[in-house]
């Protein structure tokens, strides 16, 4: 294998919630009387994010109608609250997600990301992102503070194409001048990144920092930037 690309997607893989996502529910949920952890927050999100996923495939969250979309994100949040330990109706978590959507929160990528993007263009990969995001790559690194530790940026929102559709990697592809064989994906999701880079002919990577998958096997699984410089380093040498 000629290693020449390493993709990674967004959240979940270089970014999360600032502050903590278990910190936001739980400053919303103290006034309906439910306690959380972050473990339960954890598993809540994995469940909650596996079923974005399974949307995005079928039809993106972005090209719902307002109802619709109020739906979406109903149902989302029960998961949350599923996987922390409550079962909660609907309307109930329609409107916990209303008042989330209110707290000061940002995406902010994980302390590890900027050293561990430049350790791999180091390497001399080219080192791009591809992201289910409803804005253009340049927006998105711009926003991100990726612009001079990666070489390009792809999103759904300019191309048109959610992850898992092979295309949303071609166009990543691409920009990178690469082949299908001489590239990897680095993602969270198994649907959307592990799935969607096999259907683009790409060997994806299972980041887990959340420990949402610890038996694993597949494919290579990573939980942090450190593990992941240290599996491309064992593929460059191949």
């Amino acid at each position: 294998m000629t290693l020449k690309t390493v993709m990674f997607d967004m959240y979940g893989t270089l970014a999360g919630f600032d502050p903590p996502r278990e910190q936001i529910q739980s400053a919303v949920l103290v006034n309906y009387g439910l306690e959380v952890t972050k473990e339960g927050i954890d598993a809540g999100y994995h469940l909650a994010d596996q079923f974005m996923t399974t949307q995005n495939a079928s039809q993106p969250v972005r090209t719902l109608n307002p109802n619709e979309q109020w739906t979406f994100f109903a149902r989302y949040e029960q998961l949350v609250l599923k996987g922390a330990g409550h079962d909660v109706d609907l309307a109930v978590a329609g409107e916990i997600w209303a008042h989330i959507r209110k707290q000061e929160y940002r995406i902010a990528l994980f302390p590890d990301v900027v050293a561990g993007l430049d350790e791999a263009r180091k390497l001399g990969l080219s080192v791009g992102v591809i992201s289910n995001m409803n804005t253009t790559g340049e927006r998105l690194a711009e926003d991100m503070g990726l612009v001079g530790h990666v070489d390009w940026v792809v999103t759904s929102g300019e191309t048109g194409s959610e992850k898992p559709d092979p295309y949303i990697f071609e166009v990543g592809l691409q920009k990178a001048s690469a082949l299908p064989g001489e590239a990897i994906v680095v993602g969270d999701q198994l649907d959307s990144d592990i799935a969607g880079g096999l259907g683009a002919g790409i060997s994806p990577v299972l980041m887990d920092r959340y420990n949402g998958h610890p038996e694993y096997t597949t494919h290579p699984r990573v939980t942090d930037m450190r593990s992941t410089i240290e599996l491309l380093k064992t593929l460059i040498d191949r």
